[in-house]
């Protein structure tokens, strides 16, 4: 059974900082692609950054330049360091195993989701 937990989340000022961490078990990590989502209130969960087994990474281009992604297979890990946070930012961020590209799109590759992590940034 796959589990994935995130953290890191909170209040922040805008322009702030915040690293993110997601845990992931129950799968063979390293061979697979992982993303990080977030879902703002009223709003469709969408991709925000996306890393392969490679380390090619992938962004949305509403935090291309100030988010970077990053996993460390020996812990099962993925990471997303947000700077230069901005109110829009607000939103619950999660994790998930991704299939597809960056041309056909992204989509998560099990329908469970960890509870997620809230960021919230203040103007």
């Amino acid at each position: 059974q796959v589990q994935l937990v995130e953290s890191g989340g909170g209040l922040v000022q805008a322009g702030g900082s915040l690293r993110l961490s997601c845990a992931a078990s129950g799968i063979v990590f390293r061979i697979n692609t992982m993303g990080w989502y977030r879902q703002a209130p009223g709003k469709q969960r969408e991709v925000v950054a996306a890393i392969t087994s490679g380390g090619s990474t992938n962004y949305a281009d509403s935090v291309k330049g100030r988010f970077t992604i990053s996993r460390d297979n020996a812990k099962s890990t993925v990471y997303l360091q947000m700077n230069s946070l901005k109110p829009e930012d607000t939103a619950v961020y999660y994790c998930n195993f991704l299939r597809g590209s960056p041309g056909s799109g992204w989509l998560p590759l099990f329908a469970a989701w960890g509870q997620g992590t809230q960021v919230t940034v203040s103007s």
